[in-house]
């Protein structure tokens, strides 16, 4: 069994890589639109200043004694040579210098976009890469898994008896727990109140750790809809109620209350205010395994998770592999 519980971790961290690829790759995409609707906005403005540049130096031109504008119009090689010229030319009027930094600014616009959208093509080009390469990762892990129960299903049907006890009693347990918290609700909001805050206490922790900002009100319905999903199978990449990865449930759990998560346990892990794990809240995000796998703080030391591929979304306690491999915790 231990050769599956490191088998799962890593397949659960190409999995979150996956997912960290393709919220870059999405972030890459919407930067590659809005900067090509710009190039063209640009482009159409750079094409209106050179009109107006033209019809300018045809009126240099035309005009009597005119010599150095003359020489601006035969011996420009370029657009950039054409600037630099009628620039420095002896005879330059306000609306000519008005004219030339239009041209010279959507030209310049135009060449540091086109730019950018190289760099953010090649960006994406290796994203896409990047997420194939995770994806043949994961599906070549996932055939060595189930070559491996099937190998010990014996075994397996045994511990899936004795976890599925052991998940009702924590179902049990987290239901007093959330009616308890329901019910202290609304005393503590009454205290908060009513009771004077002393200037003298400093608001800092005992314990030393890092506390973020008290939990928001949402943070209790947060825990009641992850509740609800209890049992929900694993899915890799999934991020609704019918089959969630870690991020995607956390995701999925935090959109309920209006808050809006991307769909990696490692991008998950910048969001909010760090908190230390002496002062953990029922809501808190809880990371593991280099932030290769996130849940959703339930109080008493227990966590909502989606683990791994072959389980379900359940209530895992932070001891054991958790506290091994506890990372941190972020609250949103």
């Amino acid at each position: 069994m231990n050769q599956v519980q490191q088998l799962d971790s890593s397949l659960e961290r190409a999995v979150e890589a996956y997912n960290l690829a393709t919220v870059k790759l999405n972030h890459v995409r919407a930067d590659l639109k809005a900067n090509h609707a710009q190039l063209q906005i640009s482009k159409q403005s750079l094409k209106r200043a050179q009109a107006a540049l033209s019809a300018r130096l045809v009126s240099l031109y035309t005009s009597d004694g005119q010599s150095d504008s003359l020489e601006v119009l035969l011996g420009a090689s370029s657009l950039d040579d054409l600037v630099n010229r009628f620039n420095t030319a002896n005879r330059i009027s306000a609306q000519d210098s008005t004219v030339l930094g239009q041209v010279k600014h959507y030209d310049a616009e135009v060449k540091a976009r086109e730019v950018r959208l190289k760099h953010a093509n090649a960006e994406a080009a290796a994203l896409v890469r990047e997420r194939s390469s995770e994806r043949a990762s994961i599906e070549g892990q996932l055939a060595t898994r189930r070559a491996l129960l099937t190998s010990i299903h014996g075994e397996i049907a045994h511990l899936q008896a004795q976890e599925a006890a052991r998940q009702a009693e924590l179902r049990r347990e987290l239901a007093a727990r959330v009616a308890a918290q329901q019910r202290q609700a609304p005393a503590a909001v009454l205290s908060s109140t009513a009771a004077p805050v002393s200037s003298s206490s400093g608001g800092s922790s005992s314990s030393g750790g890092t506390t973020g900002p008290a939990p928001p009100a949402t943070h209790s319905s947060v825990v009641s809809i992850a509740e609800r999903y209890l049992g929900t199978p694993y899915v890799w990449g999934g991020a609704s109620p019918s089959g969630f990865d870690c991020s995607g449930l956390v995701m999925y759990v935090f959109a309920q209350v209006g808050v809006s998560l991307p769909h990696s346990s490692y991008s998950q892990y910048g969001m909010g205010s760090p908190v230390s794990r002496s002062d953990l809240q029922p809501g808190d995000l809880v990371f593991f395994d280099g932030l290769g796998h996130v849940g959703i703080y339930v109080g008493g030391g227990s966590f909502i998770h989606a683990p791994h591929t072959g389980d379900v979304v359940k209530i895992s306690s932070i001891s054991g592999w958790y506290a091994s491999t506890y990372v941190g915790a972020r609250r949103i």
